[in-house]
C-alpha cells in the first residue's frame, strides 16, 4: 500500500431521499449523515456493518447512480481531482469499475463474452479470467438469463478484473460463490492491489474480507465509527478499540456468534 497515493477520498458524504407521504406530504430520509473513507494505491479497504447503513449508498453517491430524488452533500475526490460528473463520463466504465451487488446489472441483451471485453478487453485476457472463475468456454455465447446465480456472480467479477481499473468499487462479491471460490476472488483482489489498485470493498462476510484486506472501515448508520487495519481484527478482540467493532469481532463464527444489541452498544461508545 502507498500511503502517499490516495486513489479516492470521500470527505464528510451526506446523502438524503425526498419521500412523499399519503397527501403528498414531503419529508427528507437520510441514509448517510457524514461518512469518510481513504483508498490508497495498492489498498484493499474493507466496508463492513450491518444492512441499511448506507454502504452500498456510498458506491453508487461514488459513481453518480443515485436517484433523482437523491441529495448528495460533502466531497468525492479521485486522484485528487474533485469526481465530477464530467470526470465520472471519462473515467467510469476505465479506470473506475463498479462490480455490483445484483446479476441484474448485467446486460440482458448481450452475450457473457462480449460483456466481460467491454472495448479493450482482448480474447485471452477474457479466456483467462474465464478460467479462473471456473466459467467454461460456452458461458462465454450464453446471456445473462441462460447462467446460474452463481455463474452470473463470476462473470461480473470477470468484467472487473480483466480492465486495467485504478479503483474497483465491489458491492457483496462473494454471495453466490463458493467457498474455493470466493477465496480465489479474494486473491486476485489480492494481487490486482499488489498491481497497484485501489479497492473498495463492501461486504458482510467479514471473514472472506480478512483474508485479502488491509483496513477495515466500520459503517453504522450512515457514518463511519471506526477504522482499524485488518491485522487487529487478526489479533482478536482486545487489539480492537470500539465496542461495535468488538461486537462484530465476536459475531464471527471462529468466535462463538456471540451477539449484542447494536442500540445499547452506541450508548455506551458516547
Amino acid at each position: 500500500m502507498n500511503k502517499d497515493k490516495i486513489i479516492l477520498e470521500v470527505e464528510d458524504i451526506s446523502v438524503s431521499f425526498r419521500m412523499y407521504d399519503k397527501g403528498l406530504s414531503k419529508h427528507d430520509l437520510t441514509v448517510i449523515k457524514k461518512l469518510n473513507v481513504t483508498v490508497h494505491e495498492g489498498e484493499i479497504l474493507a466496508i463492513v456493518g450491518a444492512s441499511g447503513s448506507g454502504k452500498s449508498v456510498l458506491a453508487h453517491a461514488v459513481l453518480g447512480i443515485l436517484p433523482s430524488n437523491a441529495s448528495v452533500g460533502g466531497e468525492i475526490r479521485y486522484c485528487g481531482k474533485q469526481l465530477t460528473n464530467s470526470l465520472r463520463k471519462e473515467k467510469v466504465g476505465s479506470e473506475i469499475i463498479m462490480i455490483p451487488q445484483s446479476v441484474t446489472y448485467l446486460d440482458p441483451l448481450m452475450k457473457a463474452g462480449k460483456q466481460v471485453r467491454g472495448l479493450k478487453g482482448t480474447k485471452q485476457q477474457l479466456e483467462e479470467a474465464f478460467r479462473r472463475y471456473g466459467l467454461d468456454k460456452s458461458a462465454e455465447k450464453k446471456y445473462p438469463f441462460q447462467l446460474s446465480g452463481g455463474m452470473a456472480r463470476r462473470v461480473l467479477i470477470s468484467t472487473a478484473v480483466i480492465s486495467d481499473a485504478k479503483l474497483i468499487l465491489a458491492d457483496e462479491p462473494t454471495p453466490g460463490l463458493s467457498e474455493d471460490m470466493a477465496a480465489e476472488t479474494m486473491r486476485h483482489f489480492r494481487e490486482l492491489a499488489d498491481q497497484g489498485c485501489g479497492i473498495l470493498m463492501i461486504t458482510h462476510d467479514i471473514e472472506a474480507a480478512l483474508k485479502a484486506a488491509d483496513t477495515i472501515a466500520v459503517f453504522y448508520d450512515g457514518e463511519t465509527i471506526d477504522c482499524c487495519t485488518a491485522d487487529d481484527f487478526r489479533q482478536g478482540r482486545d487489539a480492537l478499540k470500539h465496542p461495535y467493532t468488538k461486537a462484530l469481532w465476536s459475531a464471527l463464527p471462529e468466535n462463538g456468534f456471540l451477539s449484542a444489541d447494536a442500540s445499547e452498544l452506541m450508548k455506551g461508545a458516547l
